[in-house]
């Protein structure tokens, strides 16, 4: 794999992690909700802003199953998604002039479907984005089809891979993202309660792993066995919090990813200019 170090960007970009508990298959009513807390994170300077997995269908993997059609938004051959139910979402993208990244079901023209993060530009326009590649347990093995590439999305400078939840957990999907040039991992997911210990480290080491900045969305509250643990954050090129949700409740947290901390991060530590090709290599066989 080719390592792409790139240079810091030329200005700050400050970034929204939203937690929130959408209605189960209401996919208009989510989207509406989902605008109202786009403009709220705008209200407090946001430029991206990024919503849990799912969030347009809602994580049931009960309602996905039985009202697939009711449920999923259809892409072109190009990835272009122009479901009128996300009108919402494309008025205040380009009133506000921000880009939003949100969890959907989307159906492609081959007929598969999968759980994306859609990105709706400052125009108004949404793609498809990126199709998750790891999928977690039966249900999302039986409800999608796994992405087959990574995705980076740009804006104002800055290089943000895209994951979705259960690609966090792999710490060659961040590695991916950063050997692309990534200063930053948007990572819309849905962590279930009693996970909190993962939800909180995974995403720190992806953060120090690859020193770029990780903005983590989740779903929140909800019925059991069906329920969310929010803890929507924003990491720094070292881990560090430095803004985090509670464990419950709507919130919507604001942070700055700031081009300075992260030449400061990557100059102290080189992990990514460092690595090895292959690391490893053939393993020494010792005996004791």
């Amino acid at each position: 794999m080719t390592q792409t170090i790139a240079g810091p960007p030329a200005a700050a970009l400050p970034v929204a992690a939203i937690q929130a508990e959408p209605e189960p298959g209401d996919v208009a009513g989510n989207a509406a909700s989902a605008a109202r807390l786009v403009a709220r994170a705008a209200d407090d300077g946001a430029r991206v802003v990024v919503l849990p997995e799912l969030f347009l269908p809602a994580y049931h993997p009960p309602t996905l199953a039985g009202d697939p059609a009711g449920t999923d938004v259809a892409a072109d051959d190009g990835g272009l998604v122009a479901d009128s139910r996300l009108n919402p979402l494309r008025t205040v993208a380009r009133d506000r002039r921000v880009v939003i990244v949100v969890g959907a079901a989307v159906r492609h023209p081959d007929g598969r479907r999968t759980c994306s993060a859609l990105v709706v530009d400052g125009e108004g326009r949404i793609d498809a984005g990126y199709a998750k590649q790891h999928l977690w347990g039966p249900d999302e093995n039986a409800l999608f089809t796994p992405g087959g590439c990574g995705a980076t999305l740009l804006v104002d400078g800055w290089r943000l891979g895209l994951g979705v939840c259960y690609d966090g957990c792999f710490p060659e999907h961040g590695r991916a993202a950063a050997a692309d040039g990534a200063h930053g991992y948007l990572c819309p997911s849905a962590y279930l309660v009693g996970s909190e210990h993962r939800r909180d480290l995974y995403y720190r080491a992806r953060a120090l792993d690859n020193t770029m900045y990780v903005v983590f969305a989740n779903a929140v509250d909800g019925a059991a066995p069906w329920r969310f643990n929010g803890g929507a954050a924003i990491y720094d090129p070292e881990g560090a919090v430095l803004r985090r949700a509670g464990d419950r409740g709507a919130a919507v947290v604001v942070a700055r990813l700031d081009p300075t901390e992260l030449h400061r991060v990557r100059d102290a530590h080189r992990m990514l200019a460092d690595r090895l090709p292959g690391p490893g290599g053939v393993r020494a066989r010792l005996t004791g």
